[in-house]
């Protein structure tokens, strides 16, 4: 999708970001993404022998290329992971993959970068408690099925009731939001969330999965958000996270606007808040 290309010039071309702090990704090894999903899909994906109906529901034709491609988003989330504990906070322009299920793909997914990079974290000893925000408007089902019965990983999940996927899988948490839900409404359930999860959950690591098509000029969002709305709800979790000192990781997500300019901008300002809080 051109917005990968686009977002990173954006924010170099306003002085968002810098050169310096961008970096190329090495794409996750085969051990990395054994930890999270299984062998013979795995096996499946490299050989380029997915079923016709495997291929179809994840929406891609299947290419090395792609396969190459989703590597690479992979290390990408991976390296932020390491970059967020040192700096408190790292981005990745892409990612999100949230659909990708421990031994298939779905909706455009083919890997699972925040399962992959949380396993990392927690196997290694870096972090002991990993929290996931996803707020993309499909809800998170691929990551709820991975860490199904994980206690040291909770999942919450805010999104449209009646989207994508029709047949949703158990978070920890989750929050299904009626069709042309809006600023005040969304907002407010997600302060109300955060208050919950703090009294449930003492995560010391955040990823958050910061979809875009929670805005009301996307194409298959089906809520009403405007660009300042979302924008808050970047505000929110990101100074959520920075007062409690927690490292927090952002993906991209999703993003179906009609207008190229709205995604990039709505994507932008996340950048923007997480220089603006942390820097």
């Amino acid at each position: 999708m051109s917005k990968y290309d686009l977002l990173p010039q954006q924010l170099l071309y306003e002085g968002t970001i810098d050169e310096e702090q961008l970096f190329v990704p090495e794409p996750v090894d085969s051990t990395k993404i054994l930890a999270v999903h299984s062998t013979e899909y795995l096996s499946k994906l490299e050989s380029l022998t997915l079923s016709k109906s495997e291929i179809r529901v994840i929406g891609f034709p299947l290419s090395r290329k792609l396969i190459d491609r989703e590597k690479l988003i992979m290390g990408g989330t991976l390296q932020c992971a390491i970059e967020a504990l040192e700096h408190g906070v790292s981005m990745n322009v892409a990612g999100g993959t949230h659909h990708a299920f421990s031994d298939r793909g779905e909706g455009f997914c083919l890997l699972n970068d925040i399962a992959i990079a949380a396993r990392f974290l927690l196997d290694q000893g870096l972090v002991s408690k990993v929290l996931i925000v996803d707020l993309d408007v499909h809800q998170g089902n691929g990551t709820a099925e991975i860490f199904r019965g994980d206690d040291r990983v909770f999942t919450f999940s805010m999104h449209g009731k009646k989207n994508y996927p029709h047949r949703k899988e158990e978070s920890d948490l989750d929050v299904a939001l009626e069709d042309g839900a809006g600023d005040d409404e969304y907002l407010s359930l997600l302060e109300m969330q955060l208050d919950r999860i703090t009294d449930r959950f003492n995560p010391d690591f955040v990823f958050f999965q910061s979809g875009v098509d929670v805005l009301a000029t996307d194409k298959l969002g089906r809520l009403a958000l405007t660009l300042a709305g979302c924008k808050q709800r970047d505000r929110m979790v990101l100074e959520w996270c920075f007062k409690k000192r927690l490292p927090v990781v952002a993906s991209m997500g999703g993003g179906y606007s009609e207008k190229i300019g709205i995604i990039v901008e709505a994507h932008a300002n996340t950048f923007r808040l997480a220089r603006e809080i942390y820097f």
